[in-house]
């Protein structure tokens, strides 16, 4: 009977120590994975930031009047057309010029074609097809579309880099 009562105390000891080193195990991943998210958000907070920064910079230097929606995009439309307003479910055709915020063209309409697009269906950038609805036939306008907006971490697997800032140049030609 002694016997037992030690093998019973032994596993008994082992048995809470393991439970409770477990526990402290589960409540460590607990804290590394809060300050894993926490760090990621810092990150991302900071990117967010600078991209704004970038942005506001190009258009204060380019001299823009670019007036920016509620998720981020600036749009400056400087030519007005008199043709109808967008809406969802038509057919955008547009001749364009898509840029870097470096400068760099990366695509045009005079190289691809114009670009169609039906809006509301996706396919293209979100921040494009914002900057659509803001438009007339005829507008002609100036986007700088954040990356969140346009190709986001991954880029075009392309000419776009990933988390880039697009600019646009576009001319809104018709609707179908």
């Amino acid at each position: 009977m002694d016997l037992v009562k030690k093998y019973f105390i032994i596993i008994s000891s082992i048995l809470i120590s393991l439970y409770s080193c477990s526990g402290s195990t589960e409540n460590q991943s607990k804290n590394e994975n809060v300050s894993r998210k926490e760090s990621l958000e810092k990150v991302n907070r900071y990117l967010i930031r600078t991209e704004a920064e970038d942005i506001d910079n190009y258009i204060r230097r380019h001299g823009w009047k670019a007036e920016e929606t509620g998720t981020g995009l600036h749009y400056w439309i400087y030519e007005n057309g008199n043709g109808e307003q967008a809406k969802k479910g038509q057919i955008a055709v547009l001749n364009f010029q898509t840029f870097l915020i470096n400068g760099n063209l990366i695509y045009s309409s005079d190289e691809l074609g114009y670009k169609e697009f039906k809006i509301g269906k996706g396919g293209v950038e979100t921040g494009l097809e914002e900057a659509i609805l803001l438009m007339r036939v005829g507008d002609k306008a100036k986007l700088v579309i954040p990356s969140h907006l346009a190709f986001g971490l991954l880029g075009d697997n392309d000419k776009i880099p990933p988390r880039s800032t697009v600019v646009y140049d576009i001319e809104l030609v018709s609707l179908k």
